[in-house]
C-alpha cells in the first residue's frame, strides 16, 4: 500500500509556533525528510520525537528524489519539513511534491507558520493583492531585470533576502523603484522581532551590519493616471505596466496606442521589433 507525503510547517523562530497536528504527524511519520537534518534534529529533540531522517537540499540530485518517492511507494508515510516555516515555498521540497503528484501519491499539507504571510499581515501595507517573488536571482543583471518587471505592479510585493545581499538589494530598489515605501521584517517570532517602515533611502543610510534573513514588503505602485507621465515610459515599460494590471496582449497594444495617440499598427510593429 502506497504511503503519503505530509508537508509539515515548522516554527520560523519561536518553538511554540507549531500545531498539535504537526506534532502528531511528525510522531506518526515513518521517515522525516529535512532540508538540514541537524537543524531539524534540534526541533525533534525539543519535541522528544525520534525518527529516521533523510536530507534533501537544493543541490540534491534526481536520484535522491527517486529514493524518497520509492520510500513512499513502498508504504512509508513521509513528513517533509524545511528549515523554518512552510515547506515548498522558496524551498527545494517543491520538487519532491511535483514528483509525488506524478506518481499519484497523496500530498497532505499540515499548515502552520509562514514567514511571508506573517510579514505581510504585520506590514500595514495593502494585503488585498500581493506578489511573492521569493529570493531574487543571484546574477546582478537578472536581479535588476526582475525588479524592473515589478516597477509598475499595483500589487504589494514580497521578497526574501539574505543578510549579505540586503544592502545590494536596497541599492537596486533605490535605482529602479526610487524611494518607494518598504517594510523590513526581521527576526520574526523571536525576541528581537521587528517590523520597520520607511523609504529605501532611509534604510540604506540606517542599516550597517544586517544579520539573519529578512522579508521585504514593497508598497504597490499607484495606477498612473497622468497621461504625460505615461508617455515618458519606454515601450517595454508601458507594456509591462498594463500587463501587471491584468490586460490581455491585444488590449495592451490598444491602450498604449490610445495613450500615445498613435495607430495600433505602429505600436504593434515597435513591440515586435523590441522582441
Amino acid at each position: 500500500m502506497t504511503g503519503k507525503l505530509y508537508l509539515v510547517a515548522t516554527p520560523i523562530g519561536n518553538l511554540e509556533d507549531i500545531t498539535l497536528r504537526a506534532i502528531r504527524t511528525l510522531k506518526e511519520a515513518d521517515i522525516i525528510v529535512a532540508e538540514d537534518t541537524r537543524h531539524t534534529l534540534q526541533l525533534l529533540n525539543h519535541l522528544e520525537i525520534s525518527k529516521p531522517l533523510m536530507s534533501y537540499q537544493r543541490h540534491s540530485n534526481e536520484k535522491k528524489i527517486i529514493e524518497i518517492i520509492n520510500k513512499i511507494l513502498e508504504g512509508n508515510n513521509i513528513a517533509l519539513v524545511t528549515d523554518a516555516g512552510t515547506p515548498g515555498i522558496s524551498d527545494p521540497g517543491e520538487e519532491i511534491v511535483k514528483e509525488a503528484i506524478k506518481n499519484n501519491i497523496k500530498v497532505t499539507p499540515i499548515p502552520g507558520a509562514c514567514a511571508l504571510i506573517c510579514a505581510l499581515i504585520s506590514s500595514g501595507l495593502d494585503t488585498k493583492e500581493f506578489t511573492f517573488l521569493g529570493f531574487l536571482p543571484m546574477n546582478n543583471k537578472n536581479r535588476k531585470e526582475k525588479l524592473k518587471e515589478i516597477k509598475f505592479s499595483t500589487n504589494t510585493i514580497i521578497l526574501y533576502e539574505a543578510p549579505h545581499k540586503l544592502k545590494e538589494t536596497l541599492r537596486d530598489l533605490k535605482e529602479i523603484l526610487e524611494n518607494r515605501k518598504i517594510v523590513l521584517a526581521h527576526e520574526m517570532t523571536k525576541i528581537h522581532e521587528s517590523f520597520e517602515i520607511g523609504t529605501v533611502k532611509e534604510f540604506i543610510e540606517k542599516i550597517s551590519e544586517p544579520k539573519g534573513e529578512y522579508v521585504i514588503i514593497i508598497e504597490k505602485s499607484e495606477k498612473i493616471e497622468d497621461n504625460n507621465e505615461i508617455k515618458e515610459l519606454s515601450i517595454e515599460e508601458h507594456y509591462k505596466y498594463y500587463e501587471k494590471l491584468g490586460y490581455e496582449n491585444k488590449d495592451i497594444i490598444k491602450q498604449i496606442a490610445k495613450d500615445r495617440n498613435v495607430p495600433k499598427n505602429e505600436i504593434y510593429k515597435q513591440f515586435i521589433n523590441k522582441k
